[in-house]
Formats: C-alpha cells, structure tokens, sequence
C-alpha cells in the first residue's frame, strides 16, 4: 500500500492519517474535504495534501471513506468511474446495511469492505484528531463473504490494522446494525433524553447540585444532531426495538421503587458495567 486516500478529513479521517503514520506508514496521504477540513488536517500533520474526488482517488490504494453516512453513500454511487482497479474501498459508517448494499450496486472496478471503527469523541474536526484514537478499540468489518477477508489488498488493510492498534471483529452488515443499535444507539438516545429531561424540569439552581454521574451520564448528549440524523434513519428497525426494550424495562423499574425485585437489576446491571471495564 502506497497512497492512501481519505474522504472526510474530521476526526476520524484526520485520526486514521495520524494513526498510520504513527505506526510507520510512508507513502502518501491524500485528504479530500473542504478548504478548512483540507487545511486545518494538513496542520495537524495527518495528510500529506489536499486534492479532488478524481485525483485522489485515482492514485489510491486504499480509499477511506470517513463522512457522513448520507456522504458516504453519495459518494460511493460517483466512485467506480474513477477508482484504481484492484484498489481497496472501506468506510467508517456507524451503520452498515445500507453502505454493503449501496457497495454492492454501484461498486463494480474495486474491492468494497464495509468497516466501523468504534471510537470517537464528543469533539469534531482534524484539531481533536488523536493517532491513538484506535488504540484497543474495536474495528468492525463487514464482508459480504469470508473469502473478502483474504484478498491481497483486504490483508494489508487488517495489517495496518492491526498497526494501530484495533481489535478486528468480523460481523456480517446485519448483525452489526442489530448489535450496535443496543450497544451504540441506544446508549446515545438515552444520554439525549436524560439531558433533555433534566433540561425540561431543571430550575435555575438545579444544574449547580447536579452529581457528577449526570456528568457521566449526559457525556454522550453533547454529540450533534447532524452526526445523527443519518445513523437513526439507516437503522430505524433495530432502534426501534432497543428503544422498545429499554422502555420496558424503565417501566419495570418504575412500577418495582418500593419492591426488592431492583434487586436483580441492579446486580445484572453491574456485573455488564464490571465487564465493560475490565481490561481485554
């Protein structure tokens, strides 16, 4: 791998550029975004250059396609007149489905491998950019079959990879929407509405004595609409269904405050939180 290409130079894409060259990366990196997303990654030092779709691409090895899933998808269906054949395509969509399919459709002269890189920030752009944003997080990728996992070009992608870092899980585009709608979504959902609901019922010294576990609890709900809107309309079923279950089971808490049965909650609830930060 020789030139990478990354379309969508904010946190994740300016994060991918540093990350591999933290790891020894010495070809080329290529940025295609907007003039300020282009400058403010050149400055953080995770492109090497700014260029157009065309340009960047036709030169790629491997095309990184860290936007907005809407953008994604815009983009994917514009790729393959000007994609270097036998070239690698992967994207960092926090849905999966609808990018495999679009793939699938429009994709004809490259390699396509679904990808979701389980990390990020509250912040946004190439200045909060980190090389070690991936560190032992989870890199989920998504092949229509097994043996998209062994072409030359998908190899290296894991190697570099594994570079940085990440822990590769292999899911099928279904089962990948499914879980991180409970995993994920949900967890983003509920953050917004505890804010919003405190927002709603807050008096003006309320915000003052608040603990700091409404801090932990609300971290999620700085994350922006507009980073959203596209994941809650590409995953709508199955958050719907987390939604559905976690409602019921707040039902069930409310009904149960002056009974023992929390009792079991609270114990099945802590041993996932222990789980969640115990070393890997």
């Amino acid at each position: 791998m020789n030139t990478v290409a990354i379309i969508g130079t904010g946190l994740i894409g300016a994060s991918f550029g540093l990350a591999l060259k933290q790891a020894g990366f010495d070809g080329s990196i290529i940025g295609v975004s907007s003039e300020r997303a282009l400058a403010d990654a050149v400055s953080a030092g995770a492109i090497d250059r700014g260029a157009s779709l065309a340009e960047a691409v036709s030169e790629a090895d491997l095309v990184f396609l860290s936007q907005t899933i809407g953008r994604i998808l815009d983009t994917l269906r514009h790729l393959d007149p000007l994609v270097r054949p036998g070239a690698l395509v992967t994207d960092a969509g926090s849905t999966k489905t609808a990018i495999v399919d679009e793939a699938r459709q429009f994709l004809r002269r490259c390699q396509f491998l679904g990808g979701h890189p389980m990390a990020g920030k509250e912040m946004r752009g190439a200045a909060a950019a980190d090389a070690t944003l991936f560190q032992d997080r989870i890199w989920v990728l998504t092949p229509d079959e097994p043996a998209e996992l062994d072409t030359a070009a998908a190899r290296n992608f894991r190697h570099w990879l594994e570079r940085i870092g990440a822990r590769i899980v292999i899911l099928d585009s279904e089962e990948h929407d499914r879980t991180v709608a409970l995993t994920s979504h949900l967890a983003q959902l509920a953050s917004t509405a505890l804010a919003s609901t405190v927002a709603d019922q807050a008096g003006v010294n309320s915000v003052k004595v608040a603990g700091s576990g409404l801090t932990d609890m609300t971290r999620l709900a700085l994350s922006p609409y507009d980073l959203w809107r596209d994941i809650l309309a590409t995953n709508t079923e199955h958050i719907d269904r987390a939604l559905s279950r976690y409602i019921q089971k707040l039902e069930h808490v409310r009904e149960n405050l002056r009974t023992r049965q929390l009792q079991d909650e609270f114990a099945r609830a802590a041993d996932l939180a222990a789980r969640l930060r115990r070393p890997i």
